[in-house]
């Protein structure tokens, strides 16, 4: 058994927040429909380079546990099709531009008459109300727009965009978040009901200790490269043989670090003593370390530091993390069957649950290849199925 086993989503999303949503809700045993355009799909089907036997490697990563259906939404039978669907999910997802849906004839308002139980999640760039609501968002773009990329970077250098994609999957864990609770409302009331989820919401939130420090003190935070605007110290240091981060978050590792180190003199300098005095002399202090820091190996460090307590440790290449024995006993590294990519792995599940674990249950779906399966499950004859086919409503038969 799983957690949300008996939950059907229909999904109508592509790129990245949507789907890796309906990845996780499929992790803990949703049904999930991929609905994608025949001949086309899902758009990361075609991020490459890299490729992993031919299919994207970025498509790969956020669509397994799911069935693959291609569908013309512009045609009257196509519409037929996601109606009768309609019918039976629990949960709708999409993120196309404000409008679109509704124009299609698929709005929360329109599909809410098929089925009031219905839970309708709506992901977009700026929301579905406000100003701009009509703009396209991508990852990039809300990176910048949402104010990450003013506190990302070196101190006095360009705007930097973090290393991965952290607004779009920020934001489909706020829609998984959404999605979840509107499931335990439903129980109570019976009614399902519209979430909207934006990229610009879920960065400004965030935000966080950021955004109340400004309305504290007026002051917009700025770029530290790994510094931390209220602690001290608490960034990277460039050892003898590499970087090597600091996590000194209070006054009690403070004197724990200056201790294993036999930095007595720094932890008795009054200039030093407490966070604010050290926040307060911050160049010269994190100058006098890395003068330090600078002539011992990370081994020798990291030894004297974790005999006290202390959080450190170097700056891991994602090769080094994804073999990292950490992360392999905790069995965050999946191997998945695929039928064309052979040794398929990616990043497990971040979430253990005791009585209903997260499971694989399907490949990412080969475009299309569910399609049959889920019309014969709606009841549609296979004479009918070929007819639509012949009429490119739906896609013609499986392919990567």
């Amino acid at each position: 058994m799983q957690a949300l086993d008996g939950i059907r989503v229909l999904d109508l999303s592509r790129t990245l927040a949507g789907p890796f949503c309906t990845m996780l809700l499929g992790d803990m045993g949703a049904d999930i429909i991929k609905v994608e355009q025949p001949g086309q799909g899902d758009e990361t089907r075609k991020f490459t380079p890299p490729t992993w036997d031919g299919i994207s490697s970025y498509y790969l990563a956020s669509n397994r546990n799911k069935r693959s259906i291609t569908i013309d939404l512009k045609s009257e039978e196509g519409k037929e099709i996601i109606y009768a669907f309609a019918k039976t999910a629990d949960v709708f997802v999409e993120n196309f531009r404000t409008g679109t849906m509704d124009h299609l004839g698929f709005g929360y308002e329109q599909l809410k008459e098929i089925n009031p139980r219905l839970i309708y999640c709506s992901v977009s760039g700026f929301g579905r109300t406000g100003p701009e609501k009509n703009r396209a968002g991508y990852d990039l773009l809300l990176q910048g727009y949402g104010g990450l990329m003013s506190i990302t970077g070196e101190h006095g250098g360009s705007a930097v965009k973090v290393g991965t994609s952290i607004v779009d999957m920020n934001a489909g864990m706020f829609a998984l978040y959404g999605i979840l609770s509107a499931i335990i409302a439903r129980e109570k009331t019976g009614k399902g009901q519209f979430i909207d989820v934006s990229l610009l919401d879920g960065q400004v939130v965030l935000l966080n200790y950021l955004a109340t420090s400004y309305f504290a003190t007026g002051n917009p935070a700025g770029r530290l490269g790994t510094a931390h605007p209220s602690i001290v110290p608490y960034q990277a240091f460039d050892a003898k043989d590499g970087e090597i981060i600091l996590a000194i978050a209070n006054n009690r590792l403070w004197e724990k670090a200056c201790q294993a180190l036999g930095w007595e003199d720094l932890r008795d300098d009054p200039r030093f003593c407490t966070n604010d005095e050290r926040v307060a002399h911050r160049q010269l202090l994190i100058g006098m370390i890395q003068e330090r820091i600078s002539g011992m190996n990370r081994q020798e460090i990291i030894e004297k530091l974790d005999a006290f307590g202390v959080p450190c440790g170097p700056i891991h290449t994602i090769d080094q993390v994804l073999n990292h024995p950490q992360v392999l006993d905790r069995e965050l590294i999946l191997e998945v069957e695929h039928p064309v990519v052979k040794n398929l792995k990616m990043p497990g599940f971040p979430v253990k649950l005791s009585d209903t674990p997260a499971q694989v249950r399907r490949h990412p779906p080969l475009l299309g290849e569910h399609t049959d399966e889920l019309l014969l499950e709606l009841g549609m004859e296979p004479e009918k199925i070929e007819e639509w086919r012949e009429k490119k409503v739906i896609g013609s038969k499986p392919q990567p």
